[in-house]
């Protein structure tokens, strides 16, 4: 045999091994799934029936024999020979191997964790990662923000490298803000890994990829994600034991480009943590699960139409299958139910008087499209936040900071009152606003009243935002408050010293606000975390913060520990916003002045406690259906006003706004006010062209029968001649015909009558030649006969390349006695970064194979690549469309042509050497004389 013979054979068994592999640990994570519970009978055995090879049809633990081997060891009657004792003997060897491969289970703070130790419910969460990872499970850390994720996760890392002999690589991917909490966090719990972290501009990324990350003496990467994106070829170059994404929620969407990349990597286990999992849809549970097992749930149709609440039967059902979907993957606690040490956060919402000062009503009446009702509530809520925020309603210049900070903005006056009544209480205070202007004005306010503080916002670098929280989280520390925006500063920051959260302005997604209370309500809190919430009365914002309320009542009802809401509900309808916008309306018409009160900073709190009291008991007293179906439109009608019919009473305020029943006649100076606030003048309406001199139709049909009617008769010779012009040509073929017989020439060639001729309907094979003779006889004389043959001569070109394709992949694939083995390609420079060249030698050999002039072949080549074993885990090949794999497979056929026409010129040189060589041996055969017996005499010279 020989030596390519051999290595084929060896390349073949290796993969059957590596095959073997993957089945029997598929096999085990599916009895580990079936044993949790049965639901995923659901969606494992779809999955199994779509490949032959599936390990549920493999009955494990006993290997299985063919049939007419069976009948060779049988006899009739025969029981003691059923299994043989090499085949007994490797069962008991497996079994007492599965039974010594027992799970470690700690049941203290683990020896490599130093500084301090883990608390009662981390270690059962190190545990339960343990036991993911004996099973071969990916799962989800889902955590309440300050129970510690980062801490158990870095014992995970901690226990593979000194229980298990695992020290990775493993990759840690995080947000960029959180970076250098994550390394502080390994030298400090567990300095034994080493860590390393990816940051930095393109000459710092290259020399650290060169001097480190490449070299391999490092345990642990941590690095951001869009450090990631930057740098996903080098990352694909390792295959990491452990992928770790903190803020999971980043994949949620599977088509994004970070979650696509991720997928790529070569992963042997994968961990998900993120405080808030599961806040929005179905589909995005589907996508987290697809990333964590894509072998178990492969199809979202499906989840979908397994958890689709028309099919349940009753809410309670759909809660019943979505905990036991989530048990085996997610673990989720809560800081009330574990850390009891831990004094629980009391929220009081701030109920002010809004100061409409210096602007116009905004008008609610008419048409008005949904990014319009956007951009007036984002008016109307910097209208809360302070007038200031608009440009030009700042006196000056020259801009002093004074005093008129504070009276002219209602929040501002209820936090000068609150500030020093906390500083008395040694209270340190985190103040966060979604507007970073607003933080601008915070910002001038502080250094007015001389409060030291800090800042952080999207445009703070890396750096100066470390050192930041350094300065606030340090023992006696001398700044008050720490002013952060709501998306930048509100996830994966410690900052547990302060114990007074601010929350300047609501966020409409109440995951955001709970994310930035949870940056001070975290373990290591010594003191009552107390939140205070600004809400502006009788405006927009106490509706958005009731509507945020009543997601999360809904969101605690319906999943209780995974936080997942319809879709629909976290949708803001036009008429919604229109709803909240006309909220308050009234009050804000009726008065005429400021309504900002001198009252006591303890009254303000006592009264927007009660409020805050009022709220609660309002929602624990809903029901499921009650919250799904709240709106924010007033319960009965929108005469009924404050618990008063103003309909019944025929008595209706004149400043209030009435919903208009006729779209006409209301306005309420709100383009004004926006020409005004935006500096923008209104376009000119342009005005309507003038119709141009139409000709009289009727009269010129009218004219032209006049010409028909008064014109002379043909004569005899005429009539003659016409009816014989008549006889002659294709008169059965008409418009419809012709343009068939281009198509057809076009699609065949202009040679191959006989296709041509099963393209044009309802003639026969000799019509079709006939007129084909003629019309490439006198197709000279069409007036549109360039463009005509430009159609026909592209057609004939893409047949021309068709047959050279297809001669170059026989050319190819001959070359090979087992080409899906042995082929190899010759990339050059074109390797590419994302295909690999086994993925290659499938795509080109089953090309070859399904007929590359087949209509159809990429969708068939599509399948069989699902469908082929070999690829079973391979989910970006899977993952292609049809006309991904086409230009995949041209880039390939280019690089076989280029490689081909190569050898053609490699062996015509080699023949043009041997040329004069062959050429002077047969001169001198022909010089020489046959002698008596035949042979040839050397001539003498």
């Amino acid at each position: 045999m020989s030596n390519t013979e051999n290595n084929s054979v060896e390349a073949e068994r290796r993969m059957e091994d590596d095959l073997e592999g993957e089945q029997t640990d598929r096999t085990n994570r599916f009895e580990y799934l079936l044993k949790q519970t049965e639901v995923f009978a659901h969606f494992i055995q779809p999955a199994a029936q779509k490949t032959p090879t599936s390990p549920l049809k493999m009955k494990p633990g006993r290997p299985r024999i063919k049939k007419d081997e069976k009948q060779n060891l049988l006899s009739v009657g025969d029981n003691r020979h059923r299994r043989t004792e090499q085949e007994e003997d490797e069962e008991l060897l497996s079994e007492n191997s599965k039974a010594t491969n027992v799970c470690t289970r700690f049941d203290e703070s683990p020896s490599y964790v130093k500084t301090g130790k883990l608390r009662d419910y981390q270690i059962r969460g190190l545990n339960w990662l343990i036991s993911l990872y004996e099973n071969g499970i990916n799962g989800i850390l889902a955590d309440e923000m300050g129970l510690g994720k980062t801490l158990q996760t870095i014992s995970l890392l901690g226990y593979m490298k000194h229980y298990r002999n695992i020290p990775g690589p493993h990759m840690v991917l995080v947000p960029k803000s959180t970076l250098y909490n994550w390394m502080n966090e390994f030298n400090r719990w567990v300095p034994s890994l080493k860590a390393v972290c990816l940051i930095g501009d393109r000459d710092e990324r290259n020399a650290f990829i060169r001097d480190v990350l490449l070299p391999g003496e490092w345990d642990v990467c941590v690095t951001s994600y869009e450090m990631l994106i930057r740098e996903k070829a080098v990352f694909k170059k390792f295959n990491w034991r452990y992928l770790v994404i903190d803020e999971a929620h980043r994949i949620k969407n599977e088509k994004s480009k970070l979650s696509e990349i991720v997928r790529e990597f070569k992963t042997t286990n994968r961990l998900l943590l993120t405080g808030t999992p599961l806040q929005n849809n179905l589909h995005e549970l589907w996508a987290l699960l697809n990333f964590l097992l894509p072998d178990v749930f492969n199809s979202s149709e499906d989840f979908d139409s397994w958890f689709d609440t028309n099919n349940c039967l009753g809410d309670k059902k759909l809660v019943e299958r979505l905990h036991t979907v989530l048990r085996p993957f997610l673990l989720r606690r809560i800081k009330a139910d574990v850390e009891k040490s831990l004094l629980p956060k009391k929220e009081v919402k701030m109920y002010t008087k809004i100061l409409m000062k210096d602007i116009d009503i905004l008008n609610s009446a008419g048409k008005m499209d949904k990014m319009r009702l956007l951009n007036v509530l984002m008016q109307l809520r910097k209208c809360c936040n302070h007038p200031y925020l608009f440009d030009g309603a700042e006196p000056g210049p020259p801009y002093t900071t004074d005093l008129h900070l504070i009276v002219n903005s209602g929040k501002m006056a209820v936090l000068d009152k609150l500030l020093p009544k906390l500083k008395e209480q040694s209270s340190r205070v985190l103040i966060f606003s979604q507007m970073t202007r607003m933080l601008d004005i915070l910002e001038d306010y502080c250094m007015w009243r001389n409060y030291g503080y800090c800042r952080l916002d999207g445009q703070t670098a890396h750096d100066e935002r470390q050192k930041s929280i350094n300065a606030y989280n340090e023992p006696n520390s001398s700044k008050f408050i720490f002013m952060l925006s709501t998306r930048a500063g509100g996830l994966g920051i410690n900052l547990a010293t302060a114990d007074v959260v601010i929350i300047y302005d609501s966020d409409w997604n109440p995951q955001v606000d709970l994310q930035a209370m949870d940056r001070a309500h975290r373990i290591g809190q010594k003191k009552q975390v107390r939140v205070f919430r600004f809400i502006t009365e009788n405006t927009v914002e106490e509706r958005i913060v009731e509507r945020a309320e009543m997601k999360l009542r809904l969101d605690s009802i319906v999943i209780q520990q995974g936080r997942l809401v319809d879709q629909n509900l976290n949708k803001l309808g036009k008429d919604e916003m229109l709803s909240i916008i006309r909220h308050g309306a009234t009050h804000v018409f009726a008065s005429k002045e400021s309504e900002i009160t001198d009252e006591d900073i303890d009254a303000i709190l006592e009264r927007g406690e009660k409020k805050t009291l009022e709220m609660k008991e309002k929602l624990s007293n809903m029901g499921e259906s009650s919250l799904r179906n709240f709106t924010m439109e007033s319960e009965n009608s929108v005469y009924n006003f404050e618990g008063e019919d103003y309909r019944e009473k025929k008595k209706i305020v004149t400043e209030w706004i009435e919903p208009p029943k006729r779209e006409r006649k209301a306005n309420y100076a709100v383009d004004a006010y926006f020409r005004e606030a935006l500096r923008v003048s209104e376009p000119k309406v342009p005005k309507v062209p003038r119709n141009p001199d139409i000709p009289n139709s009727a009269q010129v049909q009218k004219e032209e029968q006049r010409k028909i009617d008064e014109a002379d008769p043909l004569s005899e010779e005429e009539l003659e001649e016409k009816e014989n012009l008549l006889s002659q040509g294709f008169t059965i073929w008409n418009k419809r015909d012709f343009n068939q017989f281009i198509k057809a020439n076009e699609k065949w060639g202009r040679d191959d009558i006989e296709n041509i001729a099963r393209e044009v309907e309802g003639k026969t094979p000799e019509e079709v030649m006939e007129y084909s003779a003629v019309f490439w006889e006198r197709c000279n004389e069409l007036q549109d006969i360039e463009k005509i043959m430009a159609q026909i001569e592209r057609g004939e070109a893409r047949i021309q390349r068709r047959i050279s394709i297809k001669k170059a992949l026989d050319t190819k694939i001959g070359r090979y006695k087992a080409p899906f083995h042995q082929l190899r390609i010759s990339y050059g420079t074109n390797k590419g970064k994302n295909y690999t060249e086994e993925e290659d030698r499938f795509l080109i050999c089953m090309l070859h194979k399904l007929g590359f002039d087949k209509e159809s072949v990429y969708d068939e080549l599509r399948q069989c690549i699902r469908n082929s074993p070999q690829f079973r885990f391979d989910w970006f090949l899977k993952s292609r469309t049809a006309m991904e794999l086409q230009r995949r497979c041209n880039t390939l056929i280019t690089l076989i042509e280029r490689e081909n026409m190569e050898l053609e010129e490699r062996e015509k040189a080699e023949k043009k050497k041997r040329g004069p060589r062959t050429s002077s041996v047969q001169k001198r055969k022909a010089d020489g004389t046959p002698d008596g017996r035949g042979r040839r005499k050397k001539l003498k010279l």
